[in-house]
């Protein structure tokens, strides 16, 4: 598979945001793969936080300027884009200033305005997977990392399931111990019909609280292969795997994350 072409959609990334579980691993592991061969696309939100001057942001300008309509208002999707030295890694960066603050030295969005994550996570998804589509990248594995990258296997799957870009795709979703407190806004299951989906893709969270285990569940229904990096995950979770045969890998720290997601991808 040295030609396979990998879209990681990352929550987080370091160097842009400070060190944590899936941020280290929003970078090691796209980075990992690009050493073994892989060609590999890499996203991420533009979190305020991040300092575009220091970072060596700029926009795309071809790829920025296309409206994502959200429970029916316009938002405008701009791209940055970045390079990871010494691997010399892209990264696209997903920014609009109704969801992500232009600078800020306080928290990342998802804390500050909480009332905003389901229709962050909606832009996120989207708006990669359009970027995808202009880039012209066909990605033979899409591997989502981090609960804010959740809604992208059923967008997917069920939205650009003909697409060239995504239509021989396997679906990989990242579970870490890493989550968000409450629940999404009341509104979501409506924003998401209005995206198209039925009761059929919605079955996991229908009558359910939107909290991270519904929003995992949702993500794991339309994915090929789950990778756990924590042991804190819920067993709500790995019971779903399980009830659903899902095909998992399990990764423990010291273990080659490189050769064995490499040969996680082959199985799918």
């Amino acid at each position: 598979m040295s030609n396979s072409k990998v879209l990681f959609i990352s929550q987080e990334i370091t160097p842009y945001l400070p060190e944590s579980e899936i941020a280290n691993m929003g970078h090691d592991l796209p980075q990992g793969m690009q050493e073994h061969g892989y060609e590999v696309r890499t996203f991420m939100p533009k979190y305020g936080l991040i300092n575009e001057r220091r970072n060596q942001l700029h926009e795309v300008i071809r790829l920025s300027g296309m409206n994502l309509i959200i429970d029916d208002t316009d938002h405008p999707l701009i791209i940055k884009v970045a390079t990871l030295q010494p691997s010399r890694m892209q990264v696209y960066f997903i920014y609009n200033e109704d969801y992500f603050q232009k600078n800020t030295d306080k928290e990342l969005e998802t804390i500050q305005s909480p009332e905003l994550n389901d229709e962050r996570a909606i832009f996120f998804a989207r708006g990669t997977i359009e970027t995808v589509k202009k880039l012209r990248w066909e990605a033979n594995v899409v591997h989502c990392q981090g609960w804010l990258s959740a809604l992208a296997p059923m967008f997917i799957r069920k939205v650009y399931a003909d697409d060239p870009s995504f239509r021989d795709s396997k679906i990989v979703y990242s579970l870490f111990g890493s989550h968000f407190d409450g629940t999404l806004d009341p509104r979501f299951e409506e924003k998401l019909r209005m995206e198209g989906f039925d009761d059929e893709d919605l079955k996991t969270i229908i009558g359910k609280p939107f909290d991270f285990d519904t929003l995992a569940k949702l993500a794991l229904a339309h994915s090929d292969g789950v990778v756990i990096h924590t042991e804190d995950v819920s067993q709500e979770l790995i019971d779903f795997i399980a009830e659903n045969k899902i095909p998992c890998l399990y990764y423990k720290e010291g273990e080659d994350m490189f050769d064995k997601c490499s040969e996680f991808y082959k199985t799918l």
